[in-house]
């Protein structure tokens, strides 16, 4: 449970309680608090509701109005192959929020996720609201979000994932969105159902660094 929605229920419950009390009506000795405590509730109860409604808002709305840019777009050989990125390309300078793209083969069923290994040598998901790459008709892309200094270098890492390697890395996104915190993962934590396909190098063109 976010801490929006935690809010809204909070505001939910203090108004709740207002007006159960004054509906109760004139007689004092049924009533649980006094006139000042109500209208002290019912106003920070309405106060939390707009505030929670409005983070809640701005939180879940974010994916839908990015308008992520994409990069240099390399030429594919067909048949496809193997799952490989085709945007940006190697050595590319890019901007904070982007739209990594690329191919798979035809009978390709595992999971596609994107990993960005930015200088503190961590690892950090990326996802839009599918969480998971989108994929269709033989073409993939998600959303990838850099965080960081003009002209600082990124890995762009492809990974496939069985199904568990894959609720792992959504799991761990959904935590990260909850505490409003967002560490990286160490090597070591990576699950062992990734495999890494194709890695390519980038850099900020602009300073990213809080932007998100």
């Amino acid at each position: 449970m976010t801490a929006q929605i935690v809010i809204i229920l909070v505001g939910i419950a203090l108004s709740l309680l207002a007006t159960i009390d004054y509906l109760i009506g004139n007689d004092s000795e049924k009533r649980l608090i006094n006139s000042k405590v109500r209208a002290f509730l019912a106003i920070t109860g309405i106060c939390l509701l707009i505030y929670g409604g409005f983070a809640y808002s701005a939180v879940n709305l974010q994916g839908q109005i990015e308008q992520p840019e994409t990069e240099n777009i390399r030429q594919v050989d067909y048949p496809v192959e193997r799952v490989q990125i085709i945007s940006p390309i190697e050595n590319d300078s890019v901007a904070c929020r982007i739209l990594t793209k690329g191919v798979y083969p035809e009978s390709h069923e595992k999971e596609i996720w994107v990993l960005l290994k930015p200088s503190d040598d961590k690892y950090y998901p990326q996802s839009d609201h599918t969480n998971t790459s989108f994929k269709r008709n033989g073409e993939w892309q998600v959303i990838t979000r850099f965080g960081g200094d003009k002209g600082e270098e990124f890995d762009i890492i492809v990974y496939e994932t069985n199904p568990e390697a894959s609720q792992f890395f959504s799991t761990t996104i959904q935590e990260w969105k909850d505490n409003l915190s967002y560490p990286g993962l160490e090597m070591e934590e990576l699950p062992e159902g990734a495999e890494e396909i194709e890695r390519i190098e980038v850099m900020l063109e602009e300073n990213c660094r809080g932007v998100f």
